[in-house]
Protein backbone atom coordinates (compact mmCIF):
# COMPACT_ATOMS: atom_id res chain seq x y z
CA UNK A 1 0.00 0.00 0.00
CA UNK A 2 1.36 3.40 -1.00
CA UNK A 3 1.21 5.78 1.96
CA UNK A 4 2.30 8.88 0.02
CA UNK A 5 -0.40 11.51 -0.45
CA UNK A 6 -0.62 14.43 -2.84
CA UNK A 7 -0.88 17.81 -1.08
CA UNK A 8 -3.99 19.96 -1.47
CA UNK A 9 -2.15 22.59 -3.52
CA UNK A 10 -0.77 20.02 -5.98
CA UNK A 11 -4.17 18.33 -6.23
CA UNK A 12 -5.78 21.67 -7.02
CA UNK A 13 -3.28 22.38 -9.81
CA UNK A 14 -3.72 18.85 -11.17
CA UNK A 15 -7.47 19.38 -11.26
CA UNK A 16 -6.98 22.64 -13.19
CA UNK A 17 -4.77 20.83 -15.73
CA UNK A 18 -7.38 18.14 -16.30
CA UNK A 19 -10.06 20.75 -17.00
CA UNK A 20 -7.89 22.93 -19.26
CA UNK A 21 -7.80 21.99 -22.94
CA UNK A 22 -4.41 23.66 -23.45
CA UNK A 23 -2.59 20.70 -21.88
CA UNK A 24 -1.73 17.52 -23.74
CA UNK A 25 -2.41 13.89 -22.91
CA UNK A 26 0.90 13.37 -21.08
CA UNK A 27 0.31 16.31 -18.74
CA UNK A 28 -3.22 15.10 -18.06
CA UNK A 29 -1.95 11.61 -17.35
CA UNK A 30 0.48 12.94 -14.75
CA UNK A 31 -2.25 15.12 -13.25
CA UNK A 32 -4.57 12.13 -13.03
CA UNK A 33 -1.89 10.13 -11.27
CA UNK A 34 -1.41 12.92 -8.75
CA UNK A 35 -5.15 13.09 -8.07
CA UNK A 36 -5.37 9.34 -7.62
CA UNK A 37 -2.98 9.72 -4.67
CA UNK A 38 -5.04 12.45 -3.02
CA UNK A 39 -6.74 11.77 0.29
CA UNK A 40 -10.50 11.76 -0.31
CA UNK A 41 -11.65 12.19 3.27
CA UNK A 42 -14.04 9.26 2.93
CA UNK A 43 -14.01 6.64 5.66
CA UNK A 44 -13.45 3.05 4.62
Amino acid sequence: MNKKQTSKSVASKASDILRDNRYGAKAKSVAGSALSQTKTGKKK
